[in-house]
């Protein structure tokens, strides 16, 4: 496709597919039901309920947890409000907490209840939603009067549970029958690991009202519903799953973006699948579609929102588009924004939202006919929750997946069954990372004291007690250990993620807060040149201040956005499992990354160009230690995939790396086995990969050689159970990366499959292969690999270090990074191997330098401003200078005269 030409849907449609329309299944009101919600249902036009309602009921009534995946619209709040209404009916003091993932769905769902709560009459049933924007007046009602209470897992975190003795509390916790949890999917995770841990500290409390309540989930179609509700609930669940309710025919379309050709019709790849949502959302408006435009990140939810505004208003008269008919919708909007845009919506004064995944949940937006998913949302139960938004009123809608340039993407191009037909992923969540354990027992210490049978809820909580004592935030009483630290602990942390430092971005001129993140985000998001979209509108980030935790920006009028880049650095701390698969080894255990985010890349809206790359004046580092799986490479690969490195401009071997290949099909298939976003796990490789100097025994199966791993690792400190999940599976891993790379419809390698053009796409093959089972490797056809850092170059050499160090030194300092003075005190520096030494006069910088944290630093002021091995290490040597060393020490022992 030449620029500027437009290809039609129907151009693109590379696969579609009619799902016939399904009939209900229906079945009587059960004989035990309350006899006045019989009523009521008749009087909604209800006269038989769904058979997965019937179920729940039934399986409710007889005291069983239970946990209901039918599809999106079918009916499921229903199914788990009837058991709660016959219970309040029989006994009007009956409490039930329903937990809803955010304040937004937690209205909507009050908004449903209406006509329950107007039929019954406040003398029968009352409800009310508590959360952050609930005002005093109504809390009270709420935990006075209120039989069903809607709230989140903050609420739970931080008034229900610190106050249970106080304000009406006790008086629910006595009387709480039912915990109702609504899309159980959405807690995985850190934010999964979180409510479990705040579900053990409710079972503390329930007990000690002497109250037992039982648990109704919904999920969507997940591989594992009843591990995952197990693990959050802590107790044994039953499962319903055959779906009772009606659905409409469903049209599907999965859009292949067209070629990108040059000169001679070569083919430069594809077109952005935002670029081609862009194009389609001011056709839906003017057609009058109503629909949900779902983007994977907020980046790309602005991009189309920016681009589709702009061509709305670009046909100005001609249309009878508005450009103000499509909005945003997503985090770090406030509150007052997300309720007019649903209003907007619902009203009919939008046609269309470009939403994340904010908006996969059940919320209430009116009728829609239609959606867009921009590039294939990362797993299969998000696919069917986000087309599930359409087709609601029983009207044929139409689902469009625009495909990206991603491997899950284009083999689903090329195998639209496995979308279709396969099963469903596993959803991860561990309860006991020792991170997310520590918060929640220091929270349930100041709730209620803790004693020695807690440890059956919290697992690490022998380990822990000594530590809090120490610190004096708890004190042994009578055999029980009570809080004495700072006043409330529930609100040291956040619950949706593991790093409760947060960041403001400012505008500049106006003082005003534009938004707010965690520090990962801020690192990758905020760090100065960033360009950051909010609404729409562009800001040009001026710096970021890291003892403040703010973020300065101005407008900004260009054309491009921000992408960061950097390195990872990956040292094995201990190792719990090993086992041997195929031919090579695997294992399990904790391991220490060390991230650095030293430049961004700028590309360029509407065609995505790389407009090249700026480095950041202080690189922004995060340290945290994780748990990883973690695969021997075999020998014969490690030589091979070697000796076709290419040095860059810089001199560093990182071209033609193949190891790249490796990582990037291993990282899609163990994506494809657990419900993991791309921030949730990441891939690397040990620091020796690259390192020339291999030296093979000849047999390519030797003892002892230098072993290189690919690591492929939870992003949370502490590990939330991913990659232990992907050391069960990792034969299913490693079949599926060769699935994703041979099947891949391009000739020899692309961003797809390998992760880059350069890359042979037989080569990475090969080394998937060879995992399992010794083959010949392929003959290698040199590609064209290009430059891609143009604006990135080191000045300095690790191996001529010793002969410029003075002006690196200076360099360093220039530069205002600390350390650099230090260096600058050394006497000489020598060059041995990979080794660099440093001639000190004390043995305290020794010392000093045996601290990890401190190497660390040094290292990557190195790295930074030289080109330097992977396997770099600092050495420091002592050579005193006595006569300075007698005179120093004189006037210290004046100083001190009592301490010598």
């Amino acid at each position: 496709m030449k620029k500027d030409e437009k290809m039609s849907i129907e151009d693109m449609t590379a696969y579609m597919r009619i799902v016939p329309e399904r009939k209900a299944s229906y079945a009587e009101f059960p004989d035990t039901m309350n006899d006045e919600i019989k009523e009521y249902l008749g009087k909604q036009g209800i006269n038989a309920l769904y058979t997965h309602q019937t179920e729940m009921f039934e399986k409710a009534g007889r005291g069983e947890n239970t946990v209901i995946t039918t599809s999106t619209a079918s009916g499921k709040t229903l199914a788990f409000l009837l058991p709660v209404l016959q219970k309040i009916l029989e006994d009007p003091l009956t409490r039930a907490i329903f937990v809803y993932p955010t304040k937004a769905l937690a209205s909507d769902q009050y908004r449903s209840l209406q006509p329950v709560l107007e039929y019954f009459g406040e003398g029968k049933i009352q409800a009310g939603v508590y959360d952050g924007d609930t005002m005093p007046t109504e809390r009270s009602r709420i935990r006075k009067s209120a039989n069903i209470i809607l709230t989140n897992p903050e609420m739970l975190n931080s008034a229900f549970l610190p106050n249970h003795s106080k304000y009406g509390f006790d008086f629910i916790f006595a009387n709480l029958r039912y915990i109702v949890i609504d899309e159980l999917h959405s807690y995985r995770g850190a934010f999964g690991a979180h409510l479990a841990n705040i579900f053990r500290r409710m079972h503390r409390i329930c007990q000690y009202y002497h109250s037992s309540p039982q648990f109704l989930c919904s999920s969507a179609t997940i591989a594992n519903p009843v591990e995952l509700a197990k693990k959050v609930c802590g107790t044994a669940f039953s499962l319903i799953e055959k779906d009772g309710s009606p659905s409409p025919v469903r049209e599907y379309r999965i859009i292949q973006p067209p070629e990108i050709k040059g000169h001679n019709d070569k083919v430069y790849g594809r077109y952005a699948a935002s670029t081609v949502a862009a194009d389609m959302l001011p056709d839906l408006v003017k057609e009058q579609r109503h629909f949900i435009a779902f983007g994977k990140s907020r980046r790309t939810v602005e991009v189309i929102l920016k681009e589709a505004r702009d061509k709305l208003d670009a046909a100005g008269f001609l249309s009878q588009a508005d450009s103000r008919k499509i909005a945003g919708y997503r985090g770090g909007y406030t509150p007052l924004e997300r309720k007019e845009i649903e209003r907007k919506m619902m009203s009919g004064e939008l046609n269309g939202l470009v939403s994340t995944n904010a908006l996969e949940l059940g919320i209430d937006i009116g009728s829609l006919d239609t959606t867009v998913i921009v590039g294939y949302p990362g797993t299969r139960a998000s696919f069917w929750q986000q087309s599930g938004r359409a087709g609601r009123n029983g009207q044929t809608c139409v689902n469009y997946l625009i495909l990206e340039n991603q491997p899950f993407d284009q083999y689903i191009a090329v195998e639209p069954g496995w979308l279709f037909e396969g099963k469903s992923e596993n959803a991860i969540v561990d309860p006991d990372n020792l991170l997310i354990e520590l918060a929640h027992i220091r929270a349930a210490a100041a709730e209620l004291p803790l004693s020695l049978d807690d440890a059956a809820l919290f697992p690490s909580l022998g380990e822990i007690i000594p530590v809090l004592m120490k610190a004096e935030e708890v004190k042994s009483m009578a055999g029980r250990f009570a809080w004495s630290g700072p006043a409330f602990p529930a609100g040291d942390y956040s619950l949706r993620n593991m790093d409760k430092t947060r960041f403001k971005l400012i505008l500049d001129n106006e003082n005003r807060e534009i938004t707010e993140m965690d520090e990962s985000q801020a690192y990758h998001e905020l760090h100065p040149g960033a360009v950051y979209m909010h609404d729409g509108a562009l800001y040009e980030v001026l710096k970021l201040d890291l003892v403040s935790r703010t973020a300065t920006a101005k407008s900004f009028e260009g054309n491009y956005y921000t992408v960061p880049a950097g390195t990872e650095d990956i040292r094995i701390l201990q190792t719990f499992q090993e086992k041997t698969v195929e031919r090579t080894k695997i294992h399990f255990g904790d391991i220490n990354v060390d991230e650095v985010i030293s430049m961004f890349k700028k590309l360029q809206f509407h065609n995505h160009q790389n407009l090249g790359y700026v480095s950041l004046t202080q690189p922004l580092q995060k340290d945290y230690d994780t748990e990883s799986t973690w695969i021997d490479i075999p020998e014969d690969v490690v030589r091979v995939y070697r000796s076709l490195l290419l040095p860059n401009g810089a001199g560093e071997l990182v071209l033609n790396n193949h190891f790249e290949g490796l990582q990037n099909a291993i990282k899609n298939a163990a994506m494809m086995v657990t419900m993991t976003e791309r921030d949730d796990i990441n891939t690397g490789m040990s620091n020796n990969a690259t390192v020339q100097g291999y030296v093979d025994s000849g047999s390519g199966e030797s003892e002892g050689h230098e072993v290189v791993s690919l690591f492929i690792y939870d992003k949370y400190e502490g590990g939330l159970g991913y990659s232990e999940k992907i050391y069960e599976l990792i034969p299913e891993v490693i079949d599926h990366a060769i699935q994703m790379v041979k099947g891949c419809s391009c000739e020899d390698g692309c961003p797809a499959c390998v992760g880059d053009y350069t890359l042979s796409k037989k080569m990475v093959l090969w080394g998937l292969r060879s995992l399992k089972e010794r083959l010949e490797a392929p003959e290698y056809v040199k590609k064209q690999v290009e430059e891609e850092r143009p604006g990135v170059r080191k000045q300095y050499s690790f191996f001529k270090l010793p002969e410029k160090w003075n002006e690196f030194c200076e360099t360093v300092i220039k530069n205002g990074e600390s350390g650099g003075a230090f260096l600058k005190t050394a006497k000489r520096v020598e060059i041995e191997k990979h080794n660099l030494i440093l001639i000190v006069d004390s043995y305290f910088y020794e010392d000093w330098l045996k601290i990890p944290e401190n190497a660390k630093s040094i290292k990557n002021i190195l790295k930074f401003h030289a080109v330097c091995p992977q396997d770099m290490e600092i050495v420091v040597r002592t050579e005193e200078d006595m006569e300075r060393k007698k005179k120093t020490e004189g006037k210290l022992k004046r100083r001190y005269e009592d301490k010598f």
